[in-house]
């Protein structure tokens, strides 16, 4: 089941809100179980024994890191400062352990199901060119939905109790919810329990003004989705399918086609699940920020997949840039080097971390690592070059804070983020370079005509024109946002009969120019095979 399916939306989401306001609110959070139960047996079926052993060793690390702790609070009392210090380290030890085994046990999981294979065949491929006759075997294991989301989800709760930042569940059954709650299994977002587990619990009051933004957002996700991206991801299978054939501007516009559709898309689905929260009174954490009006690659992964980079920042980046050898090292190189540059080192090495693990997360391909490290090196390259930037500009007199170098910065981050969409769209890695190389050689003149590759392939003048109309649509309230223009909020204040043609006029478009019927069919989440 897809968020997507008509199936989804007109009957499975009305039958859970139905059933979710007709239970006491103590027991609505029951409803949000089964129907969670529901989505995820239809979407992927038997494969739910893996999501149920995940949640029951979380669950059981949750109750063991809680024990420790409660025994500590015990035993503290009336000891002298001295003996308190030594049983907090030793508290501190056994959740340690616990957390360490139950991670290693967690992601082996992951692993096992998302990683194992392509560990397999690179070793095979390894061995083969060393010429050792032994192959290992390949296991062709079908991966459960939602596994990478929800394993990160696990993986900030136990450490979260660990740390003392949240309390165990002492109930499975809500626990399990928090963790395969049906909104944010398929593309999140990564939620944290502090945010999304207590929501989850409380039953809520029908509230029609939060109901009515929710079909709002609804409809406005299955817009981005059906009727841009879908329509898009017949154009970008094109030509990224046949560029070596294709004028070099077309192989662009397909790139830039491409980082449309996965907006669209992945922003679309963002606001399907939100909007399908909120009709239950929940409130998911914001995924999407306009990310396209960003003026460095850094700022662009603050506004896209937020929740991404934020589980990446707290429990890999921090962790490692504030441990003690990482500190020391800071201390020793200021004695030798600029302190810029010494306070820069942590960084390096925890950025190393944060944008390897962005990459293997995505996928378990080469193409992904390079993906990952591919920012990396920009990251890296901006922070190091900064104090020459800041002087280049300084001396030719140039304003940081004026609207041109805005615009600027805007557009060379596009142009970044536009080549990495095409790493990560490639098949692989030798057709990223393949598709590079066409770009830069190929010229205004390919095999085939321009005008024959613009426009055809499902793809005329009234589809070019509708994204274009769309497009325009998205920046102008992108800039309305940015000013802190809620449009939600004002379509939901005017007249009612004003409110009634917005909202028939999209459901009449989405109708009307969705992508349906013969040579369409649905197209997959992108996100969801992640």
């Amino acid at each position: 089941m897809q968020y997507n399916d008509w199936f989804f939306v007109v009957i499975f989401l009305p039958a859970a809100a139905a059933l979710y306001y007709l239970l006491p609110l103590r027991l609505r959070w029951t409803a949000l179980l089964v129907f969670s139960t529901a989505f995820y047996l239809l979407s992927c079926g038997g494969r739910i024994l893996i999501l149920l052993a995940t949640t029951l060793l979380v669950y059981v690390t949750g109750l063991c890191l809680d024990k420790i702790q409660l025994s500590f609070q015990e035993q503290k009392k009336g000891l002298p400062k001295e003996e308190r210090k030594q049983l907090k380290k030793q508290t501190e030890k056994k959740k340690r352990h616990v957390l360490v085994f139950s991670c290693i046990l967690l992601f082996a999981i992951l692993f096992s199901v998302k990683y194992l294979n392509f560990f397999c065949g690179n070793l095979n491929i390894l061995l083969d060119r060393l010429q050792i006759a032994s192959q290992i075997p390949v296991f062709h294991l079908m991966m459960p939905l939602g596994v990478s989301f929800y394993t990160l989800s696990a993986a900030s709760y136990i450490i979260d109790i660990s740390r003392g930042t949240c309390q165990a569940q002492r109930n499975y059954l809500k626990l399990l919810l928090f963790l395969f709650f049906f909104p944010v299994i398929v593309e999140g977002p990564i939620s944290r329990y502090n945010q999304l587990g207590k929501q989850l619990e409380e039953g809520h009051a029908f509230c029609y003004e939060t109901f009515c933004e929710g079909l709002q957002l609804i409809l406005w996700g299955l817009l981005k989705k059906v009727l841009i991206a879908d329509r898009l991801s017949i154009y970008v299978r094109y030509v990224f399918g046949s560029f070596e054939k294709l004028p070099s501007p077309i192989i662009i516009l397909g790139v830039c086609c491409y980082t449309y559709q996965i907006y669209m898309e992945f922003s679309g689905c963002m606001d399907m699940v939100t909007g399908s929260a909120q009709l239950f009174g929940i409130r998911l954490e914001q995924n999407f920020r306009r990310p396209f009006f960003s003026r460095s690659v850094n700022e662009f992964w603050r506004r896209w997949h937020i929740t991404l980079g934020s589980w990446l920042r707290d429990y890999i980046f921090y962790p490692i840039s504030i441990s003690h050898p990482f500190q020391n090292l800071t201390k020793q190189t200021r004695k030798y080097m600029n302190p810029y540059y010494a306070s820069c080192l942590p960084m390096i090495a925890a950025l190393f971390a944060v944008w390897f693990g962005n990459g293997i997360w995505h996928g378990a391909e080469w193409k992904y690592i390079f993906y990952g490290l591919y920012y990396y090196m920009i990251v890296v390259l901006g922070m190091l070059f900064e104090p020459l930037f800041v002087k280049i500009t300084g001396v030719l007199s140039i304003s940081r804070e004026s609207r041109i170098y805005h615009g600027f910065q805007i557009l060379r981050t596009f142009c970044l983020v536009n080549l990495g969409m095409l790493i990560f769209r490639a098949d692989t890695l030798t057709k990223a370079k393949d598709m590079i190389f066409s770009i830069l050689h190929n010229g205004p003149a390919g095999e085939e005509p321009f005008m024959q590759a613009l426009l055809g392939h499902r793809i005329g003048i009234v589809e070019w024109s509708m994204f274009a109309a769309f497009l325009l649509l998205v920046i102008i309230i992108g800039i309305l946002q940015e000013k802190g223009i809620g449009i939600r909020k004002t379509i939901g204040g005017s007249p009612l009969p004003v409110r009634w043609c917005v909202y028939l006029a999209a459901v009449c478009i989405l109708a009307a120019a969705g992508a349906y019927g013969p040579g369409y069919g649905a197209v997959d989440f992108i996100y969801a095979q992640f």
